[in-house]
């Protein structure tokens, strides 16, 4: 699933390569990736017209900014965008592009997901922030963004384990699987511990290893285990710095004990028993 680092550096690409466009015509293949409940035609033809011209993002959310709404697109799991200029048109559509958007200079922006689990919604430029509240996103993992004290008071309102607390986006938002699993072996916090239970200086550690991580993977293009690419075609680059997170069975970097993998949430769980003790 594309987390924060990949949905950031694909709206990096998208912000140079579409801003500024006007829309002049959108095709639905798949409805089921557009969360309205207008007719799809009317949904598709109130774009038309409109100019982008912002590529903005909130936690793992894409914010194309229009004229007078906002396109809000969640990738889930699979879902990404290839752009095509008027000089490089495809030949033929993947059946796994279920969006394409036409714009009045000849380039097509297409929405590709094998997995069909992203989601679409177009709202009023004046509705975005009510959006987001109503979803309790939590803020960016950013140190301007990030307060220390916000965060311990939201780790204590839970007991259950600091993994799936990380993983809901309340208390800070853009993390998923991956980097769960990496800043918790940052820290040295067992995935499986209460969140509650965590020290002050332990809390300290963890809120600096989310800027952190987070901050070098957005650096390196994101990570790409299996399918992932950027609007440019591109892998990313952090999976060759992953520490724990799919390394069941390796060394631990930092002790040698061997990296262990078990289920927390129905979620494949990376961590060092030894640096990651579960008191």
């Amino acid at each position: 699933m594309p987390e924060l680092p990949e949905v950031e550096t694909a709206r990096r690409g998208l912000a140079e390569l579409v801003e500024g466009k006007v829309l002049a015509k959108v095709v639905i293949t798949w409805p089921r990736i557009i969360h309205t409940d207008q007719p799809l035609e009317e949904w598709a033809e109130r774009l038309v017209g409109q100019r982008i011209h912002h590529v903005n993002r909130r936690g793992k959310y894409l914010i194309f900014e229009l004229d007078q709404d906002a396109l809000l697109s969640h990738l889930r799991m699979e879902g990404k965008y290839r752009y095509f200029s008027s000089d490089d048109q495809p030949e033929e559509v993947s059946v796994h592009v279920h969006v394409r958007f036409y714009f009045t200079d000849g380039s097509q922006l297409h929405y590709q997901d094998v997995r069909k689990f992203g989601r679409m919604e177009l709202l009023p430029l004046s509705e975005v922030d009510d959006f987001f509240i109503r979803k309790g996103l939590g803020p960016e993992p950013t140190e301007a963004s990030f307060d220390l004290a916000t965060f311990s008071e939201g780790l204590n309102k839970h007991q259950k384990a600091i993994k799936l607390v990380l993983l809901d986006q309340k208390v800070v938002a853009g993390l998923g699987n991956i980097y769960v699993d990496e800043v918790l072996f940052r820290a040295c916090v067992h995935p499986a511990r209460p969140s509650n239970s965590l020290t002050q200086a332990e809390v300290e550690s963890l809120h600096q290893a989310i800027i952190v991580v987070m901050a070098e993977a957005t650096a390196a293009g994101g990570t790409t285990i299996r399918t992932y690419e950027n609007t440019f075609g591109q892998p990313g680059h952090y999976q060759d710095y992953l520490q724990v997170y799919a390394k069941a069975g390796e060394a631990c970097p930092r002790c040698g004990s061997s990296i262990e993998k078990i289920k927390l949430g129905q979620r494949g769980t990376h961590f060092c028993p030894n640096c990651q003790v579960l008191l």
